[in-house]
C-alpha cells in the first residue's frame, strides 16, 4: 500500500511536470502527461528493482521530472543489499545529472546583467540543489540498511545462542543421567560385595554351628561368636555406605539453588558433585590391600582351606586400586563359598613395576560338602569386571582344566589418575 501510494503521488507529480515540459518543448500536452504518468509510476517497483527506478529518475532529470521518484529511489537503493560501489556509482550519476540540469536551468533564468559581480551564484545554487536532492536520501538509506542488517545479525545470533543453550541443556541432562546411572551401579556393587560376602560367611558359620551344637559345645560357642562378629562388621560397612549416600544427598541439596540460577549446568553439577563426593569418600574409607589377609583369615575360620601367596615388594597404591583389588578377592572367595564349598583355594598377589595382579583359583568342589543354599543373582563376576575395566585394567574368569574356577585381574598402578 505504501509503494502504491508513493507511485500514485509520483505519477501525479510527473504528469503535471510533463505537461509543463511539453509546453516548453512545443509538444502536445497529452503526450507530456502520459509520459510523466508512466515515468512516475515506475516507483511502484522500488523494492524489487531499485536500480531501474534510479536509472529512470536519472533519465528524466533533463526534463525536470521525478524529484520524488529520485529521492525515494536513492533511499531504497542505499537501504538495500546492493554492493556499495553500485550505490556510489548511481548516486554519483544522479548528483551529476541534477548538478548539470540545475546549473543550466538557473543560468538560463538569470541574465549576465542581473548577476553583475555575483558570478558565483549560479554554481552555488547548482551545488546546493544537487546535494540537497541526493545526499540526504543516500545517507539515510545507508543508515537504515546498516541498522536493519545489525538487527538481523543480532536476531540470528540470539537464535544461535538459544539453540546452543538448548543443545547444552540436552547434553547436560544426558550426562547427569549417565552420572546417576553410574552412581546407582557403583552403589549396587558396593552393597553386593558387603552383603554377599559377610552374609555368606554368616550362613556357613550358622550351618557349622547347627552341626556341632550338640557334639562340640566349645566349637559351637566359637562359631556363634564368629557369626556375631561378621554381623557387626556387615552392619558397620553398611552404615559407612549409607553415610556416604547421605553426604551425596546433602551435596545435591546444596546445588539446588545453583540449579535454579544456571539451568544448563546444574543437573550435571548436582549429580556429578554428589557422585564424585560419594565415590571419593568410598575410595578413601573403604578397605585396602592390607585387609586381604584378614579377609582370607575369615574364610579359613569358616572352614575353607585358603593359601595366600604374595610376590614382589609390597607398596601403597591409589585408594581406588586398593579397594578394587580387595573387592575382587572378596567376591571370588564369596563365590567359592556359594558354589564350591569344601574346595581348596589359592590366592596370589603380584606387585609388579607398574601394576598389581591378583588371582583366586579354587579346585573342584567337594561333593560331600553340604550345600549352603545361598542365593546367587549372577552379578558378582559382572561387578568385578566393571570395577577392573573402569580403572583401565584387565579381567579374566573361567573354569580350569581340573574342574575348578579361576578369577584373574590386573590393575595399573596409576589407574586412579
Amino acid at each position: 500500500m505504501l509503494d502504491v501510494g508513493l507511485a500514485a503521488v509520483s505519477a501525479l507529480e510527473c504528469g503535471v511536470e510533463g505537461v509543463r515540459f511539453a509546453g516548453t518543448a512545443a509538444l502536445p500536452s497529452a503526450m507530456g502527461a502520459v509520459f510523466g504518468v508512466l515515468a512516475g509510476a515506475v516507483l511502484v517497483l522500488r523494492r524489487r528493482w531499485p536500480f531501474a527506478v534510479v536509472l529512470v529518475s536519472i533519465a528524466v532529470t533533463p526534463a525536470e521530472l521525478g524529484f520524488l521518484m529520485g529521492i525515494v529511489g536513492l533511499y531504497t537503493l542505499a537501504a538495500s543489499e546492493a554492493p556499495r560501489r553500485i550505490i556510489g556509482a548511481l548516486a554519483g550519476m544522479s548528483l551529476a545529472a541534477t548538478l548539470i540540469v540545475t546549473f543550466v536551468r538557473t543560468r538560463q533564468n538569470v541574465s549576465y546583467e542581473q548577476l553583475g559581480s555575483y558570478g558565483w551564484y549560479v554554481p552555488l545554487i547548482a551545488v546546493l540543489m544537487s546535494l540537497g536532492l541526493t545526499a540526504p536520501p543516500v545517507l539515510f538509506g545507508l543508515y537504515v540498511g546498516a541498522r536493519r542488517r545489525l538487527m538481523e545479525s543480532l536476531r540470528e545470533r540470539a537464535d544461535s545462542l538459544e539453540q546452543e543453550l538448548s543443545l547444552l541443556a540436552d547434553r547436560a541432562e544426558q550426562r547427569a543421567e549417565w552420572a546417576r546411572t553410574e552412581e546407582r551401579t557403583r552403589i549396587a556393587r558396593e552393597m553386593h560385595d558387603v552383603v554377599a560376602h559377610r552374609v555368606s560367611l554368616m550362613v556357613v558359620h550358622a550351618a557349622a554351628l547347627q552341626a556341632v551344637a550338640l557334639k562340640d559345645p566349645p566349637k559351637a560357642v566359637k562359631n556363634a561368636a564368629l557369626v556375631g562378629d561378621l554381623g557387626r562388621q556387615a552392619l558397620t560397612e553398611l552404615r559407612e555406605m549409607l553415610g556416604v549416600l547421605r553426604t551425596g544427598e546433602q551435596v545435591a541439596a546444596l546445588k539446588a539453588a545453583d540449579r535454579a540460577l544456571i539451568p544448563v549446568r546444574a543437573p550435571l553439577a548436582a549429580v556429578g558433585v554428589a557422585a564424585a563426593a560419594a565415590a571419593a569418600a568410598a575410595a578413601e574409607d573403604g578397605p585396602g590391600m592390607e585387609d586381604i589377609e584378614t579377609l582370607v583369615g575369615e574364610s579359613r575360620e569358616a572352614g575353607m582351606v585358603v593359601e595366600l601367596a604374595v610376590h614382589g615388594p609390597v607398596r601403597a597404591y591409589p585408594p581406588a586400586v586398593e579397594q578394587t583389588a580387595y573387592r575382587v578377592v572378596q567376591e571370588a572367595l564369596t563365590n567359592v563359598h556359594k558354589h564350591a564349598a569344601g574346595s581348596k583355594v589359592m590366592v596370589r598377589l603380584a606387585h609388579r613395576s607398574a601394576e598389581v595382579a591378583m588371582q583366586v583359583e579354587n579346585g573342584p568342589s567337594d561333593g560331600g560338602a553340604e550345600d549352603a543354599h545361598l542365593p546367587s543373582g549372577g552379578n558378582g563376576l559382572l561387578g568385578m569386571r566393571e570395577r577392573v575395566t573402569a580403572l583401565g585394567g584387565v579381567f579374566v574368569s573361567g573354569e580350569t582344566d581340573t574342574g575348578g574356577f579361576r578369577v584373574s585381574a590386573v590393575l595399573p598402578d596409576r589407574g586412579a589418575a
